[in-house]
């Protein structure tokens, strides 16, 4: 009957002791994968950052230059309107 307890005590221990240095193990690889995780997601965030504004900046340049030349192109209209008017 004690080598019966002996042998069951040995295995209790053996096996809590086994699953307490997995548990060590795998919070360690979770704590590993989480930084790895967050590492990953502000590169990601980064990444986009930089496509929004190199295509809004794009877009901005293209409009301000769309403006100006509306603006010139009616403000040569409205000079020649000024003019044939004087000019009659």
């Amino acid at each position: 009957m004690r080598a019966l307890i002996a042998e069951s005590t040995i295995g209790l221990l053996l096996f809590w002791g086994a699953g307490a240095g997995l548990s060590a193990q795998t919070a360690g690889q979770d704590m590993k994968k989480a930084g790895q995780e967050t590492k990953d997601a502000a590169k990601d965030t980064g990444k986009a950052v930089s496509k929004t504004t190199k295509t809004t900046t794009h877009k901005v340049k293209r409009t301000s230059r769309r403006a100006v030349h509306r603006s010139a192109a009616a403000t040569e209209r409205a000079a020649d309107k000024v003019k044939q008017k004087t000019d009659h």
